[in-house]
């Protein structure tokens, strides 16, 4: 671990430890809580669907290369 992270990590101790403003404390529990979630189940059936078809392509070596896909999306990137 870099030192800033560290640094930062015992700041948000610091004051985590001194706060008595029960709201931020919910937020704070709330916000762990939904981190520590599976994301699959905060995602869409149809965002699945496309993951799953993603993984299959995939096993199938049905995968284009970088340069393909840069090609056919250059306009928005």
């Amino acid at each position: 671990m870099d030192a800033w992270t560290l640094d930062k990590k015992i700041e948000l101790i610091q004051w985590l430890s001194a706060l008595e403003d029960k709201n931020i404390i919910e937020k704070l529990i709330k916000f762990r809580e939904a981190e520590n979630k599976d994301w699959w189940i905060a995602i869409s059936d149809p965002e699945k669907l496309s993951i799953e078809k993603g993984i299959e392509d995939a096993d199938n070596n049905k995968l284009s290369s970088h340069a393909v896909a840069r090609k056919l999306y250059e306009k928005w990137l």
